[in-house]
């Protein structure tokens, strides 16, 4: 069997567009810089209406604590009654859909894009994420390019999911496995 070596030097994501202008994303660093990175204590509604001057789509009763990381807002759908925590990162390379009722809890990742480690050149892999109403992302937990996490699943604290978290389940690991059904009363 030949080994190829990865040769990074090789690298090139120009096919990638994120879907707004160099002018705008310039905006949107400095802006995210102000007033989502750092820890300074600036109310939700304010952050919401931010993220729809850039694009987003959010729905109302949204709470997005200190240091929330969110890469590119218009390809960020939010429903009602959404918890982001702090420390969350929405690294969305490709669109991600918040449905209402949801929680990422503190240091929460949510990550569209990945490389292929299969080739030489290390190519970069985008996929959405869908988290359908009521879902639960624990604290440092992260969810994978292209998983989708039905109603109300849970994803429980450090775990890593990828693919598709049945409704109602509980997942927990690394891989995240299913462990149990969630009873809400």
């Amino acid at each position: 069997m030949s080994r190829t070596k990865t040769d990074l030097s090789s690298f090139d994501n120009q096919w990638y567009r994120h879907g707004a202008s160099g002018f705008k994303l310039i905006l949107w660093q400095i802006t995210s810089g102000l007033f989502f990175i750092n820890h300074f204590s600036f109310s939700s509604s304010f952050k919401v209406w931010l993220l729809k001057i850039y694009g987003a789509k959010i729905g109302n009763n949204v709470v997005l604590k200190q240091a929330v990381k969110i890469k590119y807002p218009w390809l960020l759908t939010i429903g009602n009654n959404v918890w982001v925590g702090e420390e969350v990162w929405i690294e969305n390379l490709a669109p991600v859909i918040i449905e209402d009722n949801c929680c990422l809890s503190q240091g929460s990742m949510l990550l569209c894009g990945n490389h292929n480690y299969k080739k030489s050149t290390f190519d970069l892999i985008i996929e959405p994420i869908h988290l359908y109403e009521g879902v639960w992302i624990g604290a440092h937990a992260v969810v994978c390019p292209g998983t989708n996490c039905k109603e109300h699943s849970v994803l429980t604290v450090n775990s890593v999911a990828s693919g598709e978290l049945e409704s109602y389940s509980i997942y927990r690991g690394n891989p995240a496995v299913k462990t149990k059904q969630r009873e809400i009363s």
